[in-house]
């Protein structure tokens, strides 16, 4: 399932982090997360992973959307 922009700032909202923080974390930069939660773009399939990678490492999970609901994140 690809990273969507809303389940990244819901992710970064948990752990309450900032853009930059995630950034950092993914090795991505600053501008790579600001555009993409801000839906200005779609980032390099790379970046996208390196996102979700980096947030995962940490504890979050995603939820695909299904019959009960919508996308979302929880922490492991």
């Amino acid at each position: 399932m690809p990273l969507t922009a809303p389940q990244c700032r819901a992710a970064r909202a948990l752990l309450d982090w900032t853009q930059a923080e995630l950034a950092a974390a993914a090795a991505v930069s600053p501008g790579t997360v600001r555009g993409f939660e801000a839906g200005r773009h779609v980032p390099h399939r790379a970046s996208a992973a390196a996102l979700r990678r980096a947030l995962e490492a940490v504890g979050i999970v995603f939820i695909d959307a299904g019959p009960d609901g919508g996308e979302g994140v929880r922490r492991a």
